[in-house]
């Protein structure tokens, strides 16, 4: 049976569970050594701890259990460097029937909570953290889309917490923050929409430059987060005391009065409100909680962060374009980002965008800094659709629906010796830490063993890639320790305002490869493989030019089934893979045709958007992403998986594809045909009813656990929204031997090849001497 829990308590998956010695056999084995992590993915099974973790002295690892302990000398040993650490006072009572509960072999996983009290002596009155959100929103639209936008606002100040401290700007030509603390009349701070504007600039403006963005030491009485109140509640009301004032404001605003010419864009200044929100932010709450949540309905058209002109005729850039470096605006769109990104991992806090618009708004520029601060990003075709307004509706949900959003995260990895990080795929940012443990080669936000967080979830996942050291250590198997320690140490701020500290500690066997691959290949991790792969390639694709995707994959996939298949030389038919590798091909086979290799039909935007959830989400998502699922519903038999290939369509089945970024109810013709003639409202074709009923059933609670809320699309076959299932299917049946088809299935219009002629090639090339 699958495990429905491949993660398990620690949220870690390996490409290999058993590593090679050697970075000479390491670099055979064609998939690199990674681990996908889920730093605060929530288990039941995981203790939280009253205190501080105690910590060797000399490599900072945790005490964790694996630790070797001397219950008399109250020592013990860390497995990462072996220094003897001495256990502190508060341990003395430790035994062997006592133990710590870091120590139980089962928790390998555990959680601490530290105890943030500037007030010893009153800790009722110690300050909370509370998040804090800005919210941007865009005027350059039609009405009917602002009141949407504006809709989901209000929706949204009704459900945040009512401590949670909240601000608002707006813009169009303009950027205007709104004060929020004088309610006897609306007062706006205008910002011009044309040029850059430094932080200092912003507070001078604002008048928050007395404050002096740098906050008092401690929290001395009259200061809340370390600024006077008055300077802070101007602009940041707790959402109970300004929610009237806003819901007002909201019904007030109108779309951008500014007067746009024939044939123009509007002017629409989206980089300057945004760092004129990170600006007054980073003056008020340095070291706080806070998100700046976007909702913008157009490109960007005056001011930094520009990615098109305002003369309609010149169209957006295309993936075209940017291969050919004739994306004027691009890179000086990215470089504004890069910066903007830089400023908000100073000061912890995060980037969400909430875009929707029929064609793109820059999320390809804007992607930097979304990712760097771990923010959320939705793509919407517009406000009114479902996916924007169930997702938005989602970030500020609490209890079994809520993401769990949390605040300045801080990882940490610890190896053992042997041992080093190449870097991370997924929403973090290299804090530049070296050390021993640090690779030379650099694969994403490398060079560190610490990164930051600024913002991270339930679901946030991260790839790390490991090197080994060079030195070649395979000759003196006696004297090296059959095992190498893993540890992932994260601190974060949770939505309450505590601190939390959660330690992860994994342990994986060395093998020795020149002796037997056997322990190597039942190791393997398919699933987890491919998905690495995947981030891999989308990484290569965006910073190395002229990087030939396709061709990359098959190469290392040939190399994989030459080093790990069973054949005889140059003939083809003797080839097999063990059952350990059976389903890789097919991921790569799939991952070939997905949308984070097959540009061609995809803006800019959506690959951008794409690609952050596939290095966000964790395994089992993103394989999803790659490789879609397809469920076949029936009279004759219960619901079941089905072949993702063009024979599993039948006309009296209905197909369920989860595609994740969109859910597809495809109808067989005869079902359509029974539907339209109304067959389920007659009390004799219950069954059919209930049939119909079934993959809608199924489809919504997909709906409901996912973020971003994905797109149903319900069709019939040879209707035109067939598409949307057609496109993920394996082409067995084309145009060109569409002659032995079974009745009532379909056949694909392309010339791509099938996973059986995939496999073929796969099979002779990988044979060949």
């Amino acid at each position: 049976m699958a495990n429905s829990d491949p993660e398990g308590v620690d949220g870690v998956r390996m490409t290999w569970n058993v590593w090679p010695r050697t970075k000479l056999e390491a670099s055979k084995c064609v998939i690199p050594l990674a681990a996908s992590i889920a730093p605060i993915r929530p288990h039941s099974d995981i203790p939280t701890l009253p205190y501080a973790p105690l910590r060797c002295r000399t490599c900072s690892a945790v005490l964790n259990a694996y630790s070797r302990v001397d219950f008399l000398a109250k020592i013990w040993i860390c497995p990462f460097c072996y220094q003897r650490n001495q256990f502190p006072p508060h341990y003395a009572m430790i035994s062997e029937t006592n133990l710590p509960c870091e120590l139980y072999p089962q928790y390998t996983t555990v959680q601490y909570t530290l105890q943030m009290d500037p007030y010893p002596n009153n800790p009722s009155n110690a300050p909370q953290l509370q998040p804090v959100f800005v919210f941007v929103l865009d005027t350059c639209m039609i009405e009917e889309e602002l009141v949407f936008a504006k809709s989901a606002l209000k929706q949204a100040i009704g459900l945040l917490p009512e401590q949670a401290l909240v601000g608002f700007v707006s813009f169009g030509t303009q950027a205007l923050v709104h004060e929020l603390g004088f309610t006897e009349m609306s007062k706006v701070y205008v910002f011009k929409g044309s040029k850059e504007i430094p932080k200092e600039q912003v507070l001078e403006q604002l008048g928050l430059r007395a404050a002096g963005g740098r906050p008092t030491a401690g929290y001395p009485k009259g200061l809340q987060n370390g600024f006077t109140n008055t300077v802070v509640n101007r602009f940041l009301l707790p959402a109970s005391d300004c929610e009237f004032t806003l819901n007002s404001l909201l019904d007030e605003l109108q779309t951008d009065q500014w007067p746009v010419q024939a044939g123009h864009r509007a002017s629409r200044c989206t980089g300057v409100a945004l760092s004129v929100a990170a600006g007054f932010l980073g003056a008020c709450l340095p070291g706080t909680g806070a998100r700046i949540i976007a909702l913008v309905g157009g490109p960007c058209t005056e001011g930094p962060g520009t990615i098109v002109s305002k003369d309609l005729s010149e169209p957006l850039r295309s993936h075209k374009d940017l291969f050919k470096d004739a994306a004027p605006y691009f890179k000086k769109a990215v470089k504004f980002y890069d910066s903007l990104a830089k400023q908000l991992v100073d000061q912890g806090h995060v980037l969400d965008l909430f875009a929707s618009a029929l064609d793109q708004v820059g999320v390809a520029e804007m992607k930097v800094a979304i990712e760097r601060t771990g923010g959320l990003v939705v793509l919407a075709e517009s406000f009114g659709h479902s996916v924007f307004k169930d997702s938005f509706k989602r970030v500020f949900e609490d209890g079994e629906q809520s993401l769990g959003l949390c605040f300045n995260g801080m990882l940490e990895i610890g190896c053992s010796k042997e041992i080093k990080v190449q870097g991370i795929i997924g929403p973090c940012t290299s804090l530049e830490k070296k050390g021993p443990n640090v690779s030379d080669t650099v694969i994403g936000e490398g060079n560190t063993t610490t990164w930051k967080m600024c913002g991270l979830d339930k679901s946030t996942c991260l790839t790390v890639i490991f090197d080994l050291s060079s030195t070649d250590q395979s000759n003196v198997p006696e004297t090296v320790n059959p095992q190498f320690y893993l540890q992932f140490l994260t601190s974060y701020q949770d939505p309450e305002g505590k601190t939390l500290i959660r330690v992860t500690t994994v342990t994986r066997q060395w093998a020795d490869i020149s002796v037997s691959t056997e322990e190597l290949i039942h190791g393997f991790d398919q699933e987890t493989a491919a998905i690495v792969m995947a981030r891999i390639t989308s990484l290569k694709m965006e910073t190395e030019e002229g990087f030939d995707a396709t061709r990359w994959l098959d190469r290392n996939l040939i190399r994989f089934c030459s080093k790990f298949g069973n054949y005889r030389e140059n003939d083809p038919s003797s080839f097999s893979l063990n059952p350990c590798f059976s389903l890789f091909p097919q991921f790569i086979f799939n991952l070939r045709r997905s949308q984070f290799v097959q540009v061609f039909n995809n803006s800019p935007d959506e690959t951008a958007y794409f690609r952050v959830l596939l290095n966000k989400e964790n395994i089992t998502n993103a394989a999803v992403m790659a490789q879609p699922s397809l469920i076949s519903y029936s009279f004759n038999s219960p619901p079941q998986p089905a072949l993702l290939d063009v024979a599993s369509i039948s006309a009296d089945h209905i197909l369920l594809l989860d595609s994740y970024f969109s859910i597809v109810v495809f109808h067989g013709m005869t079902i359509a045909q029974w539907r339209n003639m109304g067959y389920q409202n007659q009390p004799e074709h219950q069954a059919f009813a209930l049939l119909l009923e079934a993959p809608q059933v199924d489809a919504q609670i997909i709906i409901r656990d996912r973020f971003p809320v994905p797109r149903l699309v319900v069709c019939d076959q040879h209707g035109s929204q067939a598409r949307f299932l057609l496109a993920k299917l394996n082409p067995s049946a084309t145009y060109n031997n569409a002659t032995d088809i079974a009745q009532g299935s379909d056949i694909i219009f392309t010339d791509d090849v099938s996973l059986q002629v995939f496999c073929e090639h796969l099979q002779r090339l990988a044979v060949q001497s």
